[in-house]
């Protein structure tokens, strides 16, 4: 059986909670789901927001591939990845990966996989806008990203 592989960009919030329920409603094989949620932060009161801008297209299907790759190296029942892009205020969603498997530490490795290659891999760009009304520039990755990503090669 094909493992359901869902796949969202969006402006709209969403709500991990019933992102879980999409991904596991009627399914009694599901032994484990793990969660992350990416949140905005506010940098110590320095940020009033992050806005995000994506590459469309390009973006989903990067992320698909992603989640892909995950579905190859363990044995998940299901896989959710949601990226928001726009504006975004501290405190709220920017990115949200489901995993579900029968057993915990697939589940576990899976989301982590996703999250590292995610981060570094799909063509996501944010600019910072500063409480002061000022604006910075376009927030480049940083080399514990690509760490992170890189421990995952074989």
């Amino acid at each position: 059986m094909a493992v359901p592989v869902l796949v969202r960009v969006q402006a709209e919030d969403f709500d991990a909670s019933e992102e879980v329920v999409r991904l596991t409603n009627g399914r009694t094989d599901v032994g484990a789901v793990v969660t992350f949620t990416g949140l905005c932060r506010d940098e110590a009161g320095r940020l009033s927001a992050l806005e995000l801008e994506h590459y469309p297209g390009m973006a989903e299907a990067e992320i698909t591939r992603i989640c892909d790759e995950a579905c190859t190296r363990w044995p998940l029942l299901g896989i959710s990845a949601i990226h928001r892009h726009g504006r975004i205020a501290p405190g709220g969603n920017i990115v949200l990966v489901i995993t579900t498997s029968t057993h915990r530490q697939a589940a576990f490795d899976a989301a982590s996989f996703v999250m590292d290659f995610l981060k570094t891999s799909a063509p996501f760009w944010k600019k910072e806008h500063f409480a002061d009304g000022g604006t910075g520039g376009w927030v480049s990755a940083k080399d514990a990203d690509d760490a992170a990503r890189d421990r995952w090669d074989p």
